[in-house]
């Protein structure tokens, strides 16, 4: 199953999709350190980053812009999440897939196997 990254400032949100994706058999890796983000999502080299668009001392599509910048994340797929409708600009900045919060388990499931090209079967 793909990895996926979680990058969010939410604890609460965090847990309670890291044990989502879990359950659902991925594997999942989360921010640690908001000082050393891009050099820890090179080291964790995940399939998929799962990104809140408001974060703490970061412009979302800022830090989108330097991720799709990185030589190293070419191949990685980057969903991005937000409260507010702000799809269109995080589309246009280069994320693969936009999820309106509050959003279900299923959705979030299907549009990672949508983001990631996985078979519907698993």
């Amino acid at each position: 199953m793909p990895k996926v990254f979680i990058i969010d400032d939410d604890i609460t949100m965090v847990y309670l999709l890291r044990t989502l994706l879990e359950m659902d058999g991925y594997e999942v890796a989360e921010v640690q350190d908001w000082q050393a983000i891009i050099g820890t999502i090179q080291a964790e080299s995940p399939d998929l980053i799962l990104m809140d668009y408001f974060l703490p001392d970061l412009d979302g599509l800022e830090l989108l812009a330097q991720l799709r910048a990185d030589p190293m994340l070419t191949e990685t797929r980057i969903i991005m999440s937000s409260g507010m409708d702000v799809s269109d600009q995080c589309m246009a900045a280069g994320a693969d897939a936009f999820l309106l919060k509050p959003y279900t388990p299923e959705q979030l499931v299907e549009v990672i196997k949508e983001t990631v090209g996985e078979d519907r079967a698993g």
